[in-house]
């Protein structure tokens, strides 16, 4: 009897031992962080739509290993509900910080507040959203889109001074709601509203894909029955418009002037060969700066609302010196 009773008091000490355990591992496995001292950063990319996402991609993978920050890294495919998911994911594993590039810039207040009552600052990197309450993340890291627009407006204005008759401009728009497709949008507008010789006589979305580029630049061919300039809000939608254009047996660069924001390898390739006309910097290597301002939030330090990026204009001649040393 005496060895029964403690068979079964080895057995059940044994049972809870086991138990600890098993609750030890679910709480890992359901996305506890283990306090190792290393911050974790929630990243929830918009996609990889172009040349200068998959350069932007690569800079903040390869910026967080050097900076000895764990990244946990998700593509949302260009679709808001994907990083809204992801964000939540973020939030249950109880990350450090939250950083994210916006698909759109509305609907994300919701999700945000969850991120605050949850104490995890967010950081949004590239693209801003219109949310009123900017208590809800911690600060902007990216590009002044509406300046690029005017970059782009303002060449064309000088480009067309000694116009005499109309100059007919169609325009490939970036994915709408995105806060780069709005302010590029507005901003070559704003530059050029003063020329009324300069007119928008066909505007649509690329959705920043060169599929999609081409696609709508070969409708706008079949629309218009004269197009002098192309405004396309990224490198990718200008070189698949490149090749709807030589389809059309047209040249680009003479026939079609062709302007276009980005600056990856392609699309100042095609400035050096004539092919596009002017190129807006917008610069992807957002890296190293997200890494610096993910440590200064995670310690609770005062950052800039708003950190800008340092870009420049490109012709075909500084294209040309450019592209030996381009890193993108």
């Amino acid at each position: 009897m005496l060895k029964r009773f403690t068979t079964a008091v080895l057995a059940t000490s044994l049972m809870f031992t086991m138990a600890a355990c098993g609750k030890s591992d679910d709480s890992a496995g359901s996305g506890t962080k283990a306090d190792d001292g290393k911050i974790v950063l929630g990243f929830a990319q918009v996609g990889a739509e172009s040349g200068w996402r998959t350069a932007n991609t690569k800079s903040i993978q390869e910026s967080a290993q050097k900076a000895g920050i764990e990244l946990k890294f998700s593509d949302a495919q260009q679709k808001q509900e994907n990083q809204i998911k992801a964000i939540r994911s973020y939030i249950a594993q109880k990350v450090d910080v939250i950083a994210f590039s916006p698909v759109v810039e509305s609907g994300w207040d919701a999700v945000l507040a969850e991120a605050k009552r949850a104490n995890i600052p967010v950081v949004l990197t590239d693209r801003a959203v219109d949310s009123k309450d900017t208590t809800l993340y911690k600060t902007f890291l990216g590009s002044d889109f509406v300046a690029e627009g005017k970059k782009a407006g303002d060449w064309v204005v000088n480009e067309y001074k000694d116009a005499k008759g109309p100059v007919n401009i169609v325009e490939l728009q970036g994915t709408t709601g995105s806060a780069p497709a709005n302010d590029r949008k507005a901003g070559f507008g704003q530059a050029i509203a003063a020329n009324p010789n300069l007119k928008i006589v066909a505007s649509q979305t690329g959705d920043f894909t060169r599929a999609k580029g081409k696609e709508v630049m070969q409708a706008f061919l079949k629309s218009q029955k004269k197009i002098d300039l192309l405004f396309a809000h990224n490198d990718d939608m200008g070189l698949g418009a490149l090749e709807a254009i030589q389809e059309a047996g047209l040249t680009p660069g003479k026939d079609i002037k062709i302007v276009t924001i980005d600056a990856v390898k392609d699309g100042l390739t095609a400035l050096s060969q004539g092919k596009f006309n002017f190129v807006v910097e917008c610069n992807p290597l957002l890296g190293d700066q997200l890494m610096d301002l993910v440590k200064k939030v995670k310690a609770g330090e005062s950052v800039p609302t708003r950190v800008e990026t340092q870009e420049t204009t490109f012709t075909k001649d500084q294209a040309t010196a450019a592209l030996p040393t381009r890193q993108y």
